[in-house]
């Protein structure tokens, strides 16, 4: 079952729109990720988009996707690129000093900008024998947790802050009450694996540890999957809110394809693609779609980085730079 190369929103989704044939090739990046939840989305999306607009136009689009790790894009040539997400929100700022890219203009003003959300949850085995059903429980002697490393894995810098962010927020909380707290689940770390991937196997497939810190999304596909029955989800009372947040390449597309992206960006905010967002499990926008859904999403309190720690970049600084947080807590 070696099919975890995911993130929540796949550090960065390059979509490429095209009124023709195919869209220019980007030699840098990735078009294989087919076993990635994201891409599958957005499989579904683009077929539904492509659909939608030859009954609004009678012109025919191809769509086309393309993976990179975070960062990466931004600083690459790309030829065709129409329309990016991102799953940080500091590559967002990246995007804004350059002159290429240029945000829709709901981007940045209003709450509800992304199209979806997620959050982290845990991952147990069936029955939870550990009885695992909040932060505090990961912290006791004799639990096993199982993340990647907050300084090679962006995915493990989410877990790491939704940690912090429940630790702080408990009644009395401090940052000195969050450092001890998440020095604790990292004390019942065994092996800080370097990547997503490597934890997710090392969990699902090699049987170790109790508990497995990870993407909603990405907990519903392993039960979905070959031996999902041997593993359920935890969802704790409170949790760290990930929202993508998207860009249309500005010097990129001109005219018709302009036209198209905007359409795509506003399309995915439609009850349609809302629903396909659900039935991929992630978290739709739309209240009434978000109902319809109810059942698979628990309730559960969600904070963001900016309400917590002042954004992506100031929590990247504390946290995860040389010297940071994060360190001083391994090296205790």
């Amino acid at each position: 079952m070696s099919l975890y190369h995911s993130r929540f929103i796949f550090a960065l989704l390059v979509i490429l729109l095209s009124l023709g044939v195919a869209a220019a090739a980007l030699h840098t990046i990735s078009y294989n990720h087919k076993s990635d939840p994201a891409w599958e989305m957005y499989e579904d999306l683009n077929e539904a988009f492509a659909r939608h607009w030859k009954a609004r136009s009678g012109v025919t689009v191809t769509i086309k996707q393309a993976h990179s790790e975070s960062g990466v894009p931004v600083r690459a040539v790309m030829d065709g690129l129409g329309v990016v997400t991102l799953a940080l929100s500091y590559d967002a700022e990246a995007l804004k000093k350059n002159t290429r890219f240029t945000l829709p203009d709901w981007q940045g003003s209003s709450p509800n900008s992304s199209p979806y959300t997620s959050t982290v949850v845990f991952l147990v085995r069936k029955g939870n024998p550990k009885q695992l059903k909040d932060w505090d429980d990961l912290i006791r002697p004799g639990v096993e947790v199982i993340t990647s490393n907050p300084k090679t894995s962006s995915d493990a810098r989410w877990n790491y802050l939704a940690a912090w962010g429940y630790a702080l927020q408990q009644p009395g909380g401090s940052a000195a009450n969050a450092l001890e707290f998440v020095g604790k689940l990292f004390a019942n770390v065994k092996t800080l694996d370097s990547g997503t991937r490597n934890a997710m196997t090392n969990f699902v497939e090699h049987g170790t540890g109790d508990v497995l810190l990870t993407w909603e999304n990405e907990a519903h596909r392993v039960l979905r999957g070959h031996n999902g029955d041997k593993f359920e989800i935890v969802t704790p009372t409170m949790s760290i809110l990930a929202e993508p947040s998207l860009s249309i390449v500005d010097n990129m597309v001109a005219g018709g394809e302009r036209e198209v992206a905007k359409a795509y960006v506003e399309y995915l905010h439609t009850a349609k693609a809302q629903d396909i967002a659900g039935k991929h499990y992630y978290r739709p926008r739309d209240e009434k779609i978000a109902a319809k859904y109810a059942m698979q999403f628990p309730s559960v309190d969600l904070f963001t980085i900016d309400e917590v720690f002042g954004g992506w970049r100031l929590a990247e600084l504390t946290h995860f730079a040389n010297g940071g947080v994060f360190d001083q807590i391994q090296a205790k």
